[in-house]
């Protein structure tokens, strides 16, 4: 079973932001959203591969920064023409810290 892993302070995420993290399986985007929801999902569009953290948070979607593709944070697929999903990882936020299972 994988274990949680203490990330940050929800308060290092800016509101409708990104933060970025490298992990063993490279790099993850840890969005806000504007109701302080945290998402991970593997910091690459499954279009061409863009960073998704330098896209903009609206809602639960992210926009990839270079086709502008919206990608769903709570499951990571792309909306509809699009197709294709990107990894997503469990998260949780106790005590105003976050946690993300990868």
């Amino acid at each position: 079973m994988t274990e949680w892993i203490k990330i940050c302070a929800l308060e290092e995420i800016p509101s409708m932001g990104t933060r970025v993290l490298e992990s063993g399986k490279g790099r993850v985007g840890l969005f806000r959203t504007d109701a302080d929801e945290v998402f991970a999902l593997a910091d690459r569009c499954p279009h061409k591969g863009g960073h998704l953290s330098q896209g903009m948070v609206c809602g639960q979607r992210v926009s990839c920064p270079m086709h502008g593709w919206s990608i769903g944070l709570r499951d990571g697929t792309a909306a509809a023409p699009d197709v294709g999903k990107t990894d997503t990882y469990p998260v949780k936020i106790e005590g105003g810290m976050v946690f993300v299972q990868i």
